[in-house]
Formats: C-alpha cells, sequence, structure tokens
C-alpha cells in the first residue's frame, strides 16, 4: 500500500469502527493529516474528554494515553504502540517519590504532566510545561517538590524567585542532549535565525534562546512572528511540521540527534493495525489509581481556572 491509500483506509475504518485518534505533535507528517486531534499531552487529553466517540487511539507514548483514561476513565483508550514509553516518565518509582516527599515534609509536590499515574496519585499538583509558571505561582506554599525535569523545574524556578525548589536528577534525555556548542554551531551558520527552545533543554541552552516554550507555543511563535528564519530546539519532527505549515520561512533544527525513539515507534502502518482492532494496547487503571491521580489533574484546572 502507498501512504495515501494507507491514509484512506484509516480514515474509512476509524470512522466505521467509531476511533478518535489522537496525535501527539512529535508523531510524523503523515500521521498528523489523518489525527483527529493534534496538539500537546494534556491538550489531547482534554479533546478526547469532550470527543463524542468511547474508544480513543492516542498516537503519543504511555503516559498521554494514561492521562486520557484519566480524563476519560469510561472510555476504551489504545496506545497506538505498546512499546512507546519515556524515559523521563519511567525515571521515578513510586516508592522513590514516596521517600523524597519523607525528605522534604511541608513541600508541595508538584508532577509535570510526563510522569507516569502511578506517581500522580501522591502529588499535589499536575502543571503542564505552558502553565507551570502561572500554576506554581498561584500556589499558597513556598516549598516546591518538581519532580521529575529538572531543567523544566530549573526554568521555573528562574521565573519564580519567591519559590523555593527542589529538584530531582533526571530529564528528558532528548533535549537534554541539547549543548550550548549545538547553539553556538547553528547561530554562526544561520545568523539571521531567532532560536526557539523547549524549557526541558539544559538551562544554559534556554539562557541563549530568543524564546523558551512549550511544543505548541513554539510552533504558535515561529507561525506568527514576521522573521523568516528559525533555530527550532526541540523534537525534529516539529521542524518538518513548521516547514509543511510554513513554506515561505525556513526552518533549523537545533541538533539533529534531538529524536525520540519512543514516538517513531508509532508509524502509519501501527496505525492502520489499530482502527482494524488488531494492534495497540488497551489502557487499563485501578479504579483507586483514577480516583486518586485525577486529584492533581483537577487541582491544576482548579488554579489554572483561578
Amino acid at each position: 500500500m502507498t501512504t495515501y491509500d494507507m491514509q484512506r483506509e484509516i480514515l474509512k475504518l476509524k470512522k466505521q469502527n467509531g476511533i478518535y485518534i489522537l496525535a501527539h505533535v512529535y508523531q510524523s507528517q503523515d500521521i498528523l493529516e489523518i489525527a483527529d486531534f493534534t496538539g500537546d499531552s494534556f491538550a489531547l487529553s482534554e479533546a478526547a474528554a469532550k470527543a463524542a466517540a468511547q474508544t480513543v487511539l492516542m498516537c503519543g507514548v504511555r503516559f498521554m494515553a494514561e492521562t486520557v483514561k484519566i480524563l476519560s476513565p469510561g472510555k476504551k483508550v489504545i496506545l497506538s504502540h505498546r512499546e512507546a514509553g519515556c524515559p523521563m516518565a519511567q525515571q521515578l518509582k513510586l516508592e522513590e517519590l514516596s521517600r523524597l516527599k519523607e525528605l522534604y515534609p511541608g513541600y508541595a509536590t508538584v508532577a509535570y504532566i510526563n510522569t507516569s499515574a502511578e506517581l500522580k496519585t501522591i502529588c499535589d499538583v499536575c502543571v503542564t510545561s505552558s502553565s507551570a509558571v502561572k500554576i506554581i505561582g498561584r500556589m499558597k506554599g513556598k516549598d516546591i517538590l518538581f519532580i521529575p525535569d529538572p531543567n523544566l523545574g530549573a526554568y521555573i524556578a528562574k521565573q519564580l524567585p519567591q519559590k523555593n525548589f527542589k529538584l530531582i536528577g533526571g530529564g528528558c534525555p532528548v533535549h537534554s542532549h541539547i549543548t550550548t556548542r549545538d547553539v553556538e554551531q547553528k547561530r554562526a551558520a544561520y545568523p539571521n535565525a531567532l532560536l526557539l527552545v523547549h524549557p526541558e533543554c539544559r538551562p544554559e541552552v534556554s539562557e541563549m534562546a530568543d524564546f523558551v516554550g512549550s511544543t505548541t507555543g513554539i510552533i504558535s511563535y515561529a507561525q506568527n512572528s514576521d522573521k523568516r528564519e528559525f533555530i527550532i530546539g526541540t523534537e525534529n519532527s516539529i521542524v518538518q511540521h513548521l516547514q509543511f505549515g510554513n513554506p515561505d520561512k525556513r526552518f533549523y533544527p537545533l541538533s539533529n540527534s534531538c529524536n525520540c525513539c519512543d514516538m517513531r515507534l508509532t508509524t502509519l502502518p501501527e496505525v492502520l493495525s489499530c482502527v482494524r482492532l488488531s494492534g495497540g494496547e488497551e489502557i487499563t487503571l485501578p479504579g483507586e489509581t483514577l480516583k486518586k491521580a485525577r486529584r492533581c489533574i483537577d487541582e491544576m484546572l482548579r488554579l489554572g481556572n483561578e
């Protein structure tokens, strides 16, 4: 089958089988073209909750599918590839977080959305990269235990000097791989380009950027800017998506190796298998996990709407 044939078959079968397809923006262009909704992880979950369909296919990674299930416990949620995980979301175990909470009594535990459902069950509030500064800024307490990304945590802490942050080691291995040398080399090669980076990058890289923001924030900034050239400091699929959407502008990857292998596990043939009801993995979570993990997400929504 050609890409075109496969896309047509997916579009037919998703309608026939009542499947709502979510695609994270790090997916390839051919998958974004057949999705019902594309966006960052939490936006995908919100879209799924509002959709009429009772079956949702998440083209992304496991923590994203879990978040969809948390917000839509009555729906059938399928992860497009059973091995699509997230190293950052998996770097802490429940027991390890429990010990950290004991080490820092009185600290509010803030979970980046890129965490497992299990970890969310013992966190006070959840945040996204785009909402973190606003949400944490509105929290009453001063002391914050932020998990799991120290790079995003450092970026937030810089914006909120009135708060006291405790960060842990780790982070996104894809974004953490980018160095200041990459910045220097790309700025030399493209002196007229603006540098746009994700806050999961190292602090020294973020400090050199013209704009720091979430993936969708980067996309929006590049689309709305009157500048013509951009160096993109996040997963390299965004370079391709921006070029498709803005053919009159030029986009360059900050690092040629900024590629998420877990996102690449989902291919168009995998999506076809899922809409044929023969692929992927159905996400199931214990009722108590769904209930407890939902609390920190609800708190994020409450603080965001204050």
